[in-house]
Formats: structure tokens, sequence, C-alpha cells
């Protein structure tokens, strides 16, 4: 059945092409640091190799005058280092902070030769900022997904297996949750608290479980009265092993189409955040920040070009992808 289903999501050209295109794009960005970065990958000095992109040197290994961490992008340790040696460096030559103090005009500068995309009202270059903030977007975005769906998928299947009393009590719950004002609410919250990666996590996870409750309720109400897990209940069988070995497997059929749906929500959600100056810490790399710098900046195109470009082809391979699974999962499409 398993093969099936991955034989039918492959047939669905858009989407496979989709989830490969997509995979490639975060396995890239998880090598960040090897692709932008203002600290070379390789040092070799006086017949001695150095990796300054996994540790920081002092510039009296590479016969500066200071004990301080090196500077690779000044000229005067460039020409101490080429003097003895080479260096290997990231085909972008900036870290998503580092500040481009020699811009041919004042930031936001246009792109150029060595700021590609151009940079922003910091002088901080925005492919670099991209790159991190594409990683950091879709890393938020799984986790949420996965302990959201931890959460829903739990609850779901409490709710409907044991139904009665709890279900009501349970349903009326939700429809209040659902129906309070999400996004003022994490604003509020957002700003009572000084956000940071893990924090943003749990304030958004508040409310991120509720998108599987209903499927999986739904499952477990009609499954709970078949005749496999009525013998299961007679021959005394515990209630947990019911639930999760030989119900939960039949309900997860439903809740996986809408994964990849629920990820690219989560994604808008920081973004959004981000643009409205509630969401990651200041500096840190965002599309949300570089949206935000678009607004602000309309003389300056290539900052919200930049982060729309990316975020409307992630949120768009997604969909894709949610489609395909939702057709190979789909009980009424021929095998």
């Amino acid at each position: 059945m398993r093969r099936n289903r991955w034989q039918r999501f492959r047939k669905n050209r858009k989407s496979f092409i989709s989830l490969w295109i997509f995979g490639v794009l975060f396995a890239v960005s998880l090598f960040a640091e090897f692709i932008a970065n203002d600290r070379p990958i390789l040092v070799r000095y006086d017949n001695r190799f150095y990796f300054p992109i996994v540790k920081n040197y002092s510039e009296l290994v590479f016969g500066g005058e200071f004990d301080i961490y090196t500077d690779y992008r000044d000229p005067f340790i460039i020409s101490l280092i080429e003097e003895k040696g080479w260096m290997i460096r990231t085909p972008v030559k900036f870290n998503y902070k580092t500040i481009n103090y020699n811009l041919p005009s004042p930031a936001p500068s246009p792109p150029t030769r060595e700021n590609w995309l151009g940079t922003d009202d910091r002088g901080r270059d925005v492919a670099a900022r991209v790159l991190y903030g594409f990683r950091i977007s879709v890393l938020f975005g799984l986790t949420l997904t996965v302990f959201g769906s931890l959460i829903g998928i739990t609850l779901g299947a409490v709710q409907g297996y044991y139904g009665g009393r709890f279900d009501i009590i349970f349903q009326r719950f939700m429809e209040v949750w659902s129906g309070m004002p999400t996004l003022f609410l994490l604003i509020i919250l957002s700003s009572v608290i000084e956000p940071n990666f893990w924090w943003l996590l749990g304030i958004t996870l508040l409310f991120g479980w509720m998108s599987l409750v209903g499927v999986v309720r739904a499952e477990f109400l009609r499954a709970r009265n078949f005749e496999y897990v009525l013998s299961a209940r007679a021959m005394g069988m515990k209630h947990s092993r019911i639930m999760f070995v030989h119900i939960l497997p039949n309900a997860m059929t439903s809740a996986l189409s809408y994964l990849p749906f629920i990820l690219g929500g989560s994604i808008t959600t920081l973004t959004s955040l981000d643009f409205l100056g509630f969401g990651l810490p200041v500096g840190s790399p965002s599309l949300g920040e570089l949206l935000a710098q678009g607004k602000a900046n309309l003389h300056a195109p290539w900052l919200g070009i930049s982060a729309f470009v990316i975020l409307a082809l992630t949120l768009s391979l997604l969909v894709f992808i949610g489609e395909g699974v939702r057709d190979a999962f789909d009980p009424r499409r021929n095998v």
C-alpha cells in the first residue's frame, strides 16, 4: 500500500519535482556558512592549514599586530596571508550580519558584483540574509509543524476514542480557543516577552496544534466502533495500545496530506510576525524583516523583491507537494 502511494505521488510530476526543488534548497541552506560567510573556508599560511569557518583565530597567527579576532576582509590581513599562503573563500563573502563599509553608494545599495542582490538599509548583504532567513524560516516551520502535529494528533485521538462528555467539553474548548484573535494575541505576547527562536516557537505552539485535531478526531469517531476495535477491547487490551497501534495508523492517512499546508502556514506566521516587528530578535536574518525594509525603502526594490520571490517560491512548492500527497492518499483514486 505504501509503495502504491509513493508511486502515485511520483506520477504527479509537478509535485515530485517540487519536492526535489524544496529538498535541494533546504539542504543547501543547511550549509549556509559554507556559502555566505565573511570568514574563509580554508587558509594556508606559512605551510600550515587553518579552518576559520569553524574556529576563530587571533590576528597574531597571520602576522597581525593585535590579539583580536581576525578580520579576513581587511586588506592588510589579506596581504599578509597572500604573502605566505592563500585562502579559499565562500561564494558570497558576507555573513548575514556583516556590514559592507565599502559600498559604491549609500545603503541600501543596489546589486553589484560584490553584493549580488544588493544590501539592506544597514549595508548587510541581501543574498546572505535571504539564504540564512530561508533556513531559519523552514527550520521554524518544521519544528512547529512536528510539535504541533504531535499535540494535535494526540488530543484528537483521545477525544475521538473516548467520545461522550469528554468529547463535548473539549469541542466547546476548541470553539472558544480557535475563535480567539490569534495574531493579536501573538503580538501581545511577543511584545511582553523578549522573543527568541524558542520563545517564539512556544508562543505560536499555543495555537499551532489545532490544525489536525478535527481530522484525527473524525477518524477515531469513525473507527472506534469497528469490529477489530471492539474485539481488542473485549480481549482486555490497553486503550493506549488500541489508539496508537491499531487505529492511529489508519487515521494518519488523512492527517499526512495536511502537513505540507501546515508547514506553509507556519512559515507564513513567522514571516508575518517579523514583518510587523514582533518576531525574531533585531538583527536576525528574516524574510519578514526584508519585506518590511522593502516597504520602508520603496526606492530599493531589490529588498522586497528578493524576499517575496523566495517566500512565494517556498509556499508554491509546499502547495504543489501538498496536492501530490493529498492525491496519493486519496482512496477514490485508482491504484
